[in-house]
């Protein structure tokens, strides 16, 4: 595999005559390059105007490799062809070298350039690229490769300390350098290129400048506040050394390359609008700077931007009225490392209110919105405090958390936004903060953390503890003056929703949703539609193999009233076939079925098991677990069951008595009673860990949470 290197511009804030002047002081020898044996001229050639000048030279490296390898390879030194290629005139130099020794086995190739600063001409501006082919080495191509990465990444930051060395050594001698003159140019026009004389910039660094263009001769505040703004944003501007160590934060010589190629292959291949320099950094970072990966990451990304209108969601999309009212979020301030922080109450959400008067393509749009917001925040804390901010700060109350908020198509929604945001807006997450965790945090950290990136989930920090000690231990993150008030600190967060249930006056008409239902819905993909008739109830039989599951569930009553409860069984027992709430009786029950419902509906009301009529509740084979609880029509309910025994547990709901018995004979009609049902069994061997671990940090102290064990081969991801 080819391994490539592209540099950002390096800007030498000196003439190009100083710098040129300064970078033959490295040859024949220099002892601050150890690698660097020596050289010896090849080829020379200089015009006779004095403007070229072209010369090769032939160097001699002693590379720092494992004594096998040497002794393999049968070399103690390895030897370079490089060719510098000056012009006066243009005020370039160009430097093109490769390898000689193993050149049949290994491919190198580095290209390197100096130029006048386009802005600046008294500035000197270097850019450096490399490639590497190893392509037979003794089968020791692996090894050599990593061996000539790490090498050459390690000296790159340390050719620009010598060069800068040597400038100042070249400064102590002449204070002044002329330009180039073209002989057969007229004096007048000649004597504009005076002299290069040391002066002192405004913020004290000496600089040599031009006394003809005293206007270009040192970049002012602002010039650099100017310079920095503009190409912040610019997707078509190249990367600067300087540029990227204030805005972007300090990276290492490669992972300069890597943003350099991503940048420049982009901006090559992609017509439109780019994402900034900090938002394909933080694409890099997800992939490991992996520019390939990463370029497909931003390349998706980029499609999925246009085709659902993102660059303008902040302008076109207006919170519905539910969502101000009742989603507990907002954005407060910013944390110790001036990273912006978000407050989710999450506790005092209630899932399934906000899902069903919303809908999934509002809570996602809610979810981009504050993604969006959040990049903004993050640019506008790195121009204010003049460090890269790249990402923001989460902080999480699970006060009011409970088996509610595992309401099914709430997870999947969840999951949903957590796919995107991962897909979209990676490594936009300084630290999540968990705060007043209940012991049913584990169930539902075990639902979501699979579908978080790892590196993501090494940044949630969980605390299960309240009042004074919490205000203290969130001290350590936040600045006190800005700990909401709801924690403990005297911060109003007025701008947040209360949160709360919301009315079922704000619900979408059950209609409505049914007719916009999708298989890619969590809505409405995931519920069971049937019906119960008076001696008819629904039962679902559900096996529990392993004692200490949590069974949950969710049901709608969208037509009559029905009672629901929970049996548990020791005995096996078969599933009944589930019958469609869209069916009538006539057409699941034959004449016999339909007079004895008719006549001995009532009565029949009174066996507690259709799938096992002749078990009886009392007897050891049946127990009520749970007792029966009437639901009228238009209740939701969400509920658990903690199974301490290994066995059979049943689910039953059936027309109340009541109702049955002051129907007419045959009026099927009053005895339906429409419902939507889900249920989930929760294993415990899948949260025992998270258990163990919250658990471990019921102070108010943080602690991070331990991983996910891996799934065992051939286990579904999802939960």
């Amino acid at each position: 595999m080819v391994q490539t290197y592209r540099s950002p511009v390096r800007i030498y804030k000196h003439p190009f005559e100083i710098v040129m002047a300064a970078y033959e002081m490295r040859f024949p020898t220099c002892p601050q390059i150890p690698i660097f044996v020596g050289s010896e001229v090849i080829y020379e050639y200089k015009s006779d105007d004095g403007a070229e000048w072209v010369i090769d030279r032939k160097c001699q490296l002693n590379v720092e490799a494992p004594y096998l390898v040497k002794k393999i390879a049968g070399v103690d030194y390895v030897y370079f062809s490089q060719k510098n290629a000056l012009d006066r005139r243009k005020r370039t130099l160009d430097i093109e070298a490769t390898n000689i020794s193993f050149a049949n086995r290994i491919a190198i190739k580095e290209n390197c350039t100096y130029y006048v600063h386009a802005e600046n001409e008294n500035w000197t501006c270097f850019e450096q690229s490399a490639s590497l082919d190893v392509k037979n080495f003794f089968g020791l191509e692996s090894a050599v490769e990593k061996l000539a990465v790490r090498q050459y990444g390690a000296n790159l930051a340390k050719g620009k300390e010598i060069l800068e060395y040597f400038i100042e050594e070249l400064l102590k001698k002449t204070t002044h350098i002329e330009r180039y003159r073209d002989p057969n140019e007229e004096e007048t026009t000649s004597t504009a290129d005076s002299a290069i004389e040391l002066k002192e910039s405004s913020d004290g660094e000496a600089v040599l400048v031009n006394q003809k263009a005293p206007m270009l001769a040192a970049e002012t505040d602002e010039m650099k506040t100017a310079r920095a703004t503009a190409s912040f944003d610019d997707a078509d501007s190249k990367l600067e050394a300087e540029y990227i160590r204030r805005f972007l934060g300090q990276l290492s010589p490669l992972e300069e390359s890597r943003l350099c190629e991503i940048k420049y292959s982009l901006q090559a291949h992609h017509k439109g609008k780019l994402p900034n320099d900090a938002h394909l950094l933080r694409f890099l970072r997800a992939r490991d700077f992996d520019v390939a990966k990463a370029k497909d990451m931003v390349h998706a990304s980029i499609i999925w931007r246009k085709q659902h209108n993102v660059d303008k969601i902040l302008e076109e999309w207006s919170r519905p009225t539910v969502i101000k009212q009742y989603f507990p979020g907002c954005w407060h301030n910013s944390d110790k490392a001036g990273r912006p922080i978000y407050i989710l109450r999450l506790g005092q959400l209630d899932t399934k209110g906000m899902l069903r008067s919303c809908g999934v393509e509002n809570l996602v749009k809610l979810t981009l919105s504050i993604c969006e917001d959040g990049l903004q925040r993050a640019a506008e804390a790195t121009r204010k405090l003049g460090t890269p901010i790249s990402s923001w700060s989460l902080v999480v109350d699970l006060d009011g958390l409970s088996m509610r908020h595992l309401w099914r198509p709430g997870v999947q929604c969840l999951l949903k936004i957590i796919e995107i945001v991962e897909a979209n807006y990676p490594e936009t997450m300084g630290q999540v903060l968990v705060v007043r965790a209940p012991r049913v945090f584990p169930v539902l950290w075990t639902l979501i953390s699979p579908f978080i990136d790892e590196k993501t989930r090494k940044k949630f920090m969980v605390s299960g503890g309240s009042g004074g000690d919490l205000k203290e231990e969130l001290r350590k993150h936040i600045d006190e003056k800005f700990i909401p008030d709801f924690l403990g600190g005297s911060c109003l967060t007025t701008n947040c929703g209360l949160g709360g249930h919301v009315p079922k006056s704000m619900y979408l008409p059950v209609e409505e949703q049914e007719g916009a239902s999708s298989s890619e819905d969590p809505l409405h993909s995931t519920y069971t539609n049937t019906a119960t008739w008076r001696g008819y109830p629904v039962e679902v039989v559900i096996p529990i193999e392993t004692a200490g599951c949590v069974l949950t569930w969710d049901f709608d009553v969208l037509k009559n009233d029905c009672e629901f409860s929970l049996y548990f069984s020791t005995e096996k027992i078969e599933q009944p076939p589930v019958r469609d709430g869209a069916q009538s009786p006539t057409t699941i029950l034959n004449p016999v079925e339909m007079v004895s419902a008719a006549i001995g509906g009532a009565s029949h009301q009174h066996s507690d098991l259709q799938c096992a009529p002749e078990l009886k509740v009392g007897t050891p084979q049946l127990i009520l677990e749970e007792k029966p609880v009437l639901f009228q029509e238009g209740d939701s309910m969400q509920g658990s069951h903690y199974c301490s025994r290994a066995g059979t547990y049943i689910m039953q709901w059936r027309v109340p008595e009541s109702t049955a018995g002051h129907s007419s004979t045959f009026d099927f009609g009053s005895h339906k009673c429409r419902l939507i049902y889900y249920y989930e069994i929760l294993n415990s061997e899948n949260f025992r860990g998270s258990v163990a671990s919250l658990e471990s940090c019921r102070s108010s102290s943080f602690s991070s949470i331990a991983p996910p064990t891996p799934p065992t081969p051939g286990t579904p991801k999802n939960p």
